[in-house]
């Protein structure tokens, strides 16, 4: 995280310090102790197990120089930022930050989501785009109100590259986080059953994907699946630029020819231009093809040259 003073950081929360305001926060955003290193702001968050606050003490001792909590610590040698919720206080902090650094510099932020795949889009985004330059795309599912927060927390000046994992909480869930991140490209990959069960059925699901389609700026790009039927219905909710990826015709970037074998899984990508590469993954599976498309697309977008795309994707293990 960019280096910021316990005032600013309340301010940007909409908290009320106890301690010193002036103290500067110059290390990492952490929610558990346990990662707590010299320098960091410890965000004390009540859990379904645990409650955070407990843990003040411990993120104390190796070295958190600020606390946010939802009720005043005594005793407490440190700065505590004395918020309503401390959750919600990490996603305005993220918010915050991100807003600060892109006035700045030129960082750009990849959005993902989708029923499945986002995780091995997101690792495969990172092993193209760190190639440019520092890139943020934790190896960790951090999808949720929490986790893309706590990624977004880790950009800092020098980040050139963000990818952004947004996972449906439920209705309003991806709206959220969008927000959060505003994401300079998104990508929508599949509406499928994952969450079936605990939201009802797949038109739901579809709903609270579309969620990123809607939020997306006009001056941004949503990359988007032609072969799910759910996803391409969302082109009409977006006044973002929209380039589509799969396996059908009208695709500007297609997959065919696909193949997989104990080697690995192969296709051949058809750049909008016409052009192809012939793609070699060492990841078996065929539904991985549909992943290294969007991810390709997301690249090419960003204007990375395909020879750095292709065998970034054919290294990843």
């Amino acid at each position: 995280m960019i280096e910021l003073s316990v005032s600013k950081i309340s301010a940007a929360v909409e908290g009320r310090v106890i301690g010193d305001g002036q103290v500067v926060v110059t290390g990492s955003v952490e929610t558990d102790s346990r990662l707590v290193k010299p320098g960091a702001l410890f965000v004390a968050k009540p859990g379904e197990v645990t409650d955070g606050h407990n843990f003040v003490s411990a993120a104390i001792s190796t070295g958190a120089v600020a606390v946010i909590v939802e009720r005043e610590l005594p005793d407490i040698e440190i700065p505590q930022i004395l918020v309503k919720d401390s959750v919600l206080a990490l996603g305005l902090l993220a918010k915050y930050v991100l807003e600060k650094i892109r006035l700045t510099t030129d960082l750009k932020v990849i959005g993902v989501t989708g029923s499945n795949g986002k995780t091995t889009t997101k690792n495969m985004l990172n092993a193209i785009l760190s190639k440019l330059g520092q890139t943020i795309a934790p190896i960790e599912s951090y999808n949720n109100e929490v986790g893309a927060p706590y990624s977004i927390l880790q950009t800092n000046l020098d980040t050139k590259f963000l990818v952004v994992e947004l996972g449906a909480g439920g209705i309003g869930s991806i709206d959220y986080l969008a927000k959060i991140a505003k994401p300079d490209i998104g990508v929508i990959l599949k509406v499928g059953l994952a969450h079936v069960g605990e939201f009802g059925g797949i038109e739901t699901t579809a709903e609270i994907k579309s969620e990123l389609a809607k939020a997306m700026s006009p001056d941004s790009i949503l990359i988007l699946n032609a072969d799910d039927g759910y996803v391409a219905d969302m082109a009409e909710l977006t006044s973002a630029t929209k380039i589509w990826f799969g396996t059908s015709a009208d695709s500007q970037y297609r997959a065919s020819d696909q193949n997989v074998s104990i080697e690995g899984t192969s296709f051949t990508l058809t750049w909008p231009d016409g052009k192809h590469n012939q793609v070699k993954l060492q990841i078996l599976g065929e539904h991985h093809v549909m992943n290294a498309t969007a991810s390709a697309a997301v690249a090419d977008q960003l204007q990375i040259p395909r020879d750095l795309i292709v065998e970034a994707l054919e290294a990843m293990p």
